[in-house]
Formats: C-alpha cells, sequence, structure tokens
C-alpha cells in the first residue's frame, strides 16, 4: 500500500464523522504522491521544484501516472504540482479503490445500492492504513490533519516528528495550498450572498 492509498482509506473511515472537503483531501493526496516518491528516489527537490530522481517509482498504477508527469522541463514547483495533480484527485483515488474492491457501498434494506455509504472494506489495505493510523505515523498524521481528517496541529507544529527537509517542504505546501482553497471558498460564499442580497432587494 501507498501513503495516497492509506490516506484515501481513512478519509473512508472518518466520513462518518466528520466531513472532509474532498479539494482538501486532493490536494493532500498529491502531497503524499510526492512524498511517496521522494522516498523511492523517482522524484527529488531542487529547492521548490520537483525534478526526476533517477530511480524507477514503485510498481503501483497511480505513484507511476504521477513520475510520468515529471520527466520535463521547466520542472514544476511544489505548490503548482499540488494544485495541477490535485485537481479532483479525491474521487480518482475513490474509483480506484471501488474498483479493486478495497471499499464499497453498504448495502442497507429499503436502501438503493446507489444510496448507501461508501466504506472500506475488511482487507489488508485496510488493516494497513489502521495500523499506520493507529501508531500516529508522523507523516500520514500530518497529512490527515491538512486534508481535516483530524484536528490540524497548532502552528509551528504542523509536523512533529519529520526531519527530512523535503517531505518538510511538501508538508508546507500542502498546508499553504489548503489555506488557500479556504480562503476562496469563503470569498466565494462572501460573494454568493451578496449576490443573494442583491435579489432579495430588487
Amino acid at each position: 500500500m501507498t501513503t495516497p492509498r492509506d490516506l484515501s482509506i481513512i478519509a473512508v473511515e472518518a466520513g462518518a464523522g466528520r466531513a472532509v472537503e474532498p479539494g482538501d483531501l486532493s490536494l493532500a493526496l498529491a502531497g503524499a504522491e510526492v512524498i511517496d516518491l521522494l522516498e523511492a528516489g523517482a522524484l527529488t527537490l531542487d529547492g521548490d521544484r520537483i525534478v526526476p530522481g533517477g530511480q524507477r517509482p514503485p510498481d503501483e498504477s497511480m505513484l507511476s501516472e504521477a513520475a510520468a508527469l515529471v520527466q520535463q522541463e521547466p520542472y514544476e514547483s511544489v505548490e503548482d504540482w499540488l494544485w495541477r495533480r490535485g485537481r479532483g484527485l479525491s474521487e480518482v483515488y475513490r474509483r480506484v479503490l471501488v474498483a479493486e474492491g478495497h471499499i464499497a457501498r453498504r448495502r442497507r434494506r429499503w436502501v438503493p445500492v446507489r444510496g448507501g455509504r461508501v466504506e472500506p472494506v475488511d482487507s489488508p489495505a485496510r488493516r494497513h492504513a489502521a495500523d499506520r493510523w493507529a501508531s500516529g505515523e508522523p507523516v500520514l498524521a500530518a497529512l490527515a490533519a491538512a486534508a481535516g481528517i483530524r484536528d490540524r496541529a497548532a502552528e509551528g507544529d504542523e509536523a512533529p516528528g519529520i526531519a527530512d527537509d523535503a517531505v518538510l517542504t511538501v508538508l508546507a505546501a500542502v498546508n499553504e495550498a489548503v489555506v488557500e482553497l479556504e480562503s476562496v471558498r469563503q470569498r466565494r460564499t462572501v460573494e454568493k450572498a451578496a449576490f443573494d442580497n442583491i435579489w432579495r432587494g430588487a
């Protein structure tokens, strides 16, 4: 299993207890891909730019696809990568996990199959994600906090237990992107409210 898959399963598991914004989760998943590829040596960072690392990516379809996107100059910054790769990524991972049988819609009597809530299936993948989550593994915990699956850490303590500068760079970029996305959502809410008020006053 990979960090993005673990994060996706944990997000589905947490879905009943708290709302997870798909956009926030997508940004965190894109960051998780970079971190796994950094650890595999398939990517490296040149400052804040993602460049090929010379090693083969892990034998996993989504990570191989992600690594293939970083082969030509000009190389992207981590921030640009998150926005481009992250677009709709949470739904892509969900579809992959459904197709592979790792998550499924819960069937209830009198409720159509498509109406049930999606939840993880008891499997080695779920147990791996759960064990990693229960252990408080720092990278998964930091990405989950950024995605809103768990409470965010206090400012200045966003990635306790992580010493790798490249990983910290990616996590910082994920947190900044999530904050930016939230400000966009808030601005749109204000603009919509103002527009509605204009129509009510017309």
